[in-house]
């Protein structure tokens, strides 16, 4: 049941704008940079995790499409390693 309810989550996040997110993203860093012992706080949290998770997938996305253009076929994921890096 947990398993289900996560991907329905998934599914509504992957129909969220990226760029109507990283508008809001600032907005959920300071709140999360605002300590309160509250659930608005905790909510907050969440959702800026959401926020730069949809954006690393895409980024993840983009740089193994362009790769994938770049050699032809492409590789799979576990023949080039992905160098991620810290989002701020």
């Amino acid at each position: 049941m947990l398993e289900k309810a996560l991907d329905r989550i998934a599914k509504q996040i992957l129909h969220l704008d990226e760029a109507s997110l990283r508008q809001l993203r600032q907005k959920y860093m300071e709140r999360v940079l605002n300590f309160e012992p509250t659930k608005e706080w905790e909510k907050g949290v969440i959702i800026y995790f959401i926020i730069n998770g949809v954006i690393a997938k895409n980024h993840l996305f983009n740089q193994n499409v362009l790769a994938r253009n770049r050699e032809g076929k492409g590789l799979s994921p576990k023949e080039k390693p992905i160098h991620l890096r810290l989002i701020k």
